[in-house]
């Protein structure tokens, strides 16, 4: 009904309220089939689905063909690293760290999905900045295709480890006094993971339902992201802001369901889920983002600059290393959470003001 047309401010705001709860859809059906096939590859459902929003976010608006389209999927995709890694991981920690004191996580499968996320993005984003085959902050052709293709293959084998190698190390850990599950040789202990602690896994022809409405939510995110991208950049252009500051709204609209299910398993004292979550969602926008753009880009035109200014390197630096401090011990209390959060903040507040 609206595409295509020059529509009045009032319907405006109609379809950018359609639009959320389109994410909103798309995003609680991708919960209702992750929670039938069990964790943790119900959170990599939830990342796919919501990177899958995102690459068509940047696309819409890059094809629109406005102004510094060529920096957007860099923008975006950096924006969806800072607010995962300190916004949704702060935020987990800080609501476990309220509620227990301590926040309790597996130090292996975290500090392996953060390992995954920080090469990811060095590879994609830091290295064109310094490599000297093209003049600016672009990859070659040759060189694009082999980061796109290092992505998927990192990001397919965090996928095999996660969900067939190494599952347990992704699992919530147990309360006291769970039974112990035997472990293989050189294997740490394991136990049970107990479904009372669960809602009852939804039935089958359940799952089926939303999986097909997933798919519905997903073409009307993309239709009316089509129908919002010039106003969306319109709106931030007419606010006397950088136009980095597209990929921060397109970041933020896209991880806003995946935050909700972050804080909910915060609060149920899943943590681990909650660190997935942010981890995940991180890691699929970079693995599969980055491909995904890097295929668009045969017809779109323009140049596609992935390189990371200085400011930006220098904060996911500190991310990194913020990061690996933070999982290490594989425990995280109120400070560590309001590190994140410190830095999350300092981002956004750089993006809008640079």
């Amino acid at each position: 009904m609206v595409w295509g047309r020059d529509l009045p401010v009032a319907v405006e705001v109609v379809v950018v309220v359609l639009l959320a709860g389109a994410v909103l859809a798309a995003v609680h059906h991708a919960e209702v089939v992750a929670h039938r096939v069990g964790e943790p590859f119900g959170s990599l459902i939830l990342a796919v689905a919501v990177t899958v929003i995102e690459v068509g976010l940047i696309i819409t608006l890059m094809v629109s063909g406005g102004k510094n389209t060529d920096t957007l999927a860099r923008d975006t995709v950096f924006a969806a690293v800072m607010i995962t890694c300190n916004g949704i991981v702060g935020l987990s920690l800080l609501l476990t760290a309220l509620r227990r004191r301590v926040a309790v996580f597996n130090p292996e499968g975290t500090g392996a999905a953060l390992a995954t996320v920080l090469t990811l993005a060095v590879l994609s984003l830091v290295l064109p900045t310094f490599t000297t085959s093209t003049p600016g902050a672009a990859f070659s052709g040759p060189q694009l295709v082999f980061a796109a293709v290092a992505s998927l293959a990192l990001y397919g084998m965090f996928v095999f480890v996660q969900n067939v190698r190494h599952r347990d190390y992704f699992l919530p850990l147990p309360k006291p006094g769970r039974e112990a599950v035997a472990a293989g040789p050189g294997e740490p202990e394991r136990y049970a993971t107990g479904e009372e602690e669960h809602a009852p896994a939804p039935p089958m022809r359940t799952a089926l339902v939303s999986f097909g409405l997933l798919v519905v939510a997903l073409v009307a995110v993309v239709g009316l992201a089509k129908v919002e991208s010039v106003t969306i950049e319109q709106a931030v252009a007419g606010a006397g802001l950088p136009p980095a500051v597209v990929g921060v709204v397109i970041a933020l609209l896209v991880l806003l369901p995946e935050t909700l299910a972050a804080a909910r398993n915060a609060r149920r004292d899943r943590v681990q889920i909650s660190l997935n979550l942010a981890l995940g969602s991180a890691m699929a926008s970079i693995g599969l983002t980055i491909p995904a753009i890097a295929v668009a880009s045969l017809w779109l035109e323009g140049p596609l600059v992935l390189g990371l200014g200085a400011t930006q390197i220098v904060l996911l630096g500190l991310t990194a290393a913020v990061g690996i401090l933070t999982v290490m011990p594989g425990r995280a209390t109120l400070l560590q959470a309001w590190v994140h959060l410190s830095l999350c903040a300092s981002y956004l507040f750089l993006a809008t003001n640079p």
